[in-house]
């Protein structure tokens, strides 16, 4: 086996191990009968990260262009650690456009998380949102798992002052990503990370068992709690 194959292999177990510590905490430790209340605090919680993006001077690209995407992706904290290899994850919604209103829909839940390689330590914790620019995009979606750059592209989205009328062969991902980190603002690029459907906590938030395809295309979800930030999007977006 090369030194090449081997660190494939490596980074594979890795990568596998730390989705599983994550998919285990989401999941494992949320009772069947769970009444919503995390989740609740999740969706308040992408109203106000919504909120804080729109609100920053340093992110004027992404608050001249939200209006662009068809979906957001909102992880009000995703936690970042390293010790020579980095592994990152959080828990958020995604709230898609309907076609036909203009209208957004309910959120769905979701887990993104991937790990790095190099020297490095240390640890963050960060806000991310996530545009979906494309049609297609939005369908990876609806799958239960994807990878960031495999199955889709994804680069990181300007930021910064004075990027309003900045242009790049970046822009024309399927996906764009920013994040916000203790005052540091800066553009990350996700590529390689997995996003997972979470279906625990769409069941728990919902009352039901439900895909995302049944939240974001069939409609067939509902939760007046989602008001907010279905409204706060919906300003954003304007």
């Amino acid at each position: 086996m090369t030194q090449t194959s081997r660190l494939d292999n490596a980074r594979k177990t890795l990568l596998s191990l730390w989705m599983t510590a994550l998919l285990f905490s989401c999941f494992c430790l949320t009772p069947a009968w769970a009444d919503g209340l995390d989740e609740q605090q999740l969706v308040e919680k992408a109203k106000h990260t919504v909120e804080s993006f729109m609100d920053d001077p340093n992110l004027a690209w992404f608050q001249d262009h939200v209006k662009e995407a068809k979906a957001l992706l909102i992880i009000p904290q995703q936690l970042k650690a390293a010790f020579f290899f980095g592994a990152d994850g959080g828990s958020g919604v995604l709230i898609a456009r309907d076609k036909q209103t203009g209208e957004w829909g309910e959120p769905a839940f979701y887990i993104l998380g991937g790990i790095s390689f190099g020297f490095q330590f240390g640890g963050e914790a960060s806000e991310v949102i996530i545009l979906a620019m494309t049609t297609g995009a939005v369908e990876k979606l609806y799958s239960s798992s994807f990878k960031l750059g495999g199955d889709a592209s994804v680069a990181a989205g300007p930021y910064g002052a004075g990027v309003e009328g900045a242009t790049s062969a970046n822009l024309n991902a399927d996906f764009l990503s920013f994040s916000r980190s203790k005052g540091v603002y800066a553009g990350v690029s996700l590529e390689g990370s997995i996003i997972y459907a979470n279906d625990a906590s769409n069941e728990a938030y919902y009352g039901k068992k439900v895909r995302p395809v049944d939240i974001l295309v069939t409609k067939t979800a509902k939760n007046e709690h989602s008001a907010a930030l279905r409204q706060s999007v919906m300003k954003a977006t304007k």
